[in-house]
């Protein structure tokens, strides 16, 4: 069950980055907060992955061509995600948002299946389906009328689950490629080569076409660091967990990101909850504690 305290540890670190980068939204705009998490991020998983090879005494491994194509399909997909989630994220509440994102576990199971050939028990299945739809009570308002103002943040933070799901997969299968090394070996090695790959996209694309993004996410340095090192801590042990079971197991129990989120809301940002927030924070608990202990 060693992943499941991984997908807890990396739930609470990722909720403290999409805070952070939420506030530097407004500051450096959306391209230049999503580039934060990857920029500042990549110097401290150089850190872990020289810190994991000296204690076990193993050295990196050599990436082939097919680590490399899951690798870089990985990095893209966790680029966009990252984006679409920012521009959610100034429309609504930063827990809705969240909501919106994590109709991810599905997905998750789903691409696992077709791609790696994850499998899932029928009970781990429904348990999914239950934490999901605990989602979905918190993001779907009754009497919410559907206008375009507010299908917007709704499709962003969607697709942007479904990006995420594509890109927890693509992860898991490069670990995978990784061969029979420690797993803390293969995860600190997919999680550098990821941000490596994330941070030489977005700059580049800065470079080009957006350059006061790029001077201005550099100007916050010092705001950016904590955001960096708490992406790099959360990446870390998502990949840690997707080394040892099923993307779909790890991401369902990361659903605890949102009982995360509501403390941020709450504490932090001084937005309201709502009961049925709660009654879907509820069902997501029941889904996450019906996968560990019958899934």
């Amino acid at each position: 069950m060693l992943w499941a305290l991984a997908a807890v540890i990396a739930a609470a670190a990722q909720t403290a980055r999409n805070a952070m980068q939420r506030s530097l939204t407004a500051r450096i705009g959306t391209v230049g907060a999503t580039q934060v998490r990857f920029l500042y991020g990549f110097p401290f998983a150089l850190l872990f992955l020289t810190g994991v090879a000296s204690v076990t005494g193993e050295g990196v491994p050599s990436p082939d061509l097919r680590f490399f194509g899951f690798a870089l399909a990985g990095a893209v997909a966790q680029i966009l995600a990252t984006g679409l989630m920012l521009l959610a994220m100034k429309e609504r509440s930063f827990s809705v948002t969240t909501a919106y994102t994590k109709t991810e576990p599905v997905q998750v199971a789903l691409f696992g299946a077709a791609v790696l050939g994850d499998t899932l028990s029928g009970t781990g299945l429904a348990a999914i389906l239950v934490a999901t739809l605990g989602v979905i009570m918190m993001a779907v308002k009754p009497g919410e009328r559907l206008t375009a103002a507010g299908l917007r943040p709704a499709l962003a933070g969607m697709a942007a689950g479904g990006l995420f799901a594509l890109a927890a997969v693509a992860f898991r299968g490069g670990i995978l490629e990784l061969g029979d090394r420690s797993f803390v070996l293969r995860a600190s090695t997919m999680l550098a080569w990821s941000l490596g790959l994330q941070t030489l996209i977005l700059v580049a694309w800065m470079v080009l076409f957006d350059r006061k993004a790029l001077t201005a996410s550099l100007s916050v340095w010092r705001s950016s660091l904590f955001a960096g090192f708490m992406g790099a801590f959360a990446s870390q042990f998502w990949f840690i967990g997707f080394s040892l079971t099923a993307a779909g197991n790890v991401r369902t129990l990361g659903l605890v990101e949102m009982i995360f989120a509501q403390v941020v809301t709450r504490g932090l940002l001084s937005e309201a909850t709502t009961k049925r927030e709660l009654f879907g924070m509820a069902l997501i608990l029941i889904g996450v504690a019906a996968l560990l202990m019958l899934g």
